[in-house]
């Protein structure tokens, strides 16, 4: 356990909430044009995928943000 605060932390949470504003911003704003006319049960997994996919890179981002490590 680290004894002193690290810089990553703060600015890694807020890279964190800028990162997912965008993602969301972007599958708002250009996915629902190209399925929007499907049937909601075939826009249901793409949108539970594209819920989930962004946690994908999470685990190294926090590893990071702990040790300043990428691995």
């Amino acid at each position: 356990m680290r004894e002193t605060p690290t810089w990553r932390i703060p600015i890694g949470v807020l890279g964190l909430l800028v990162a997912l504003c965008v993602y969301g911003l972007l599958i708002a704003r250009y996915l629902p044009p190209v399925i929007g006319t499907w049937h909601a049960l075939l826009q249901t997994p793409i949108y539970l995928a594209l819920g989930v996919i962004w946690i994908l890179p999470l685990k190294r981002f926090l590893i990071w943000m702990e040790t300043g490590r990428w691995g």
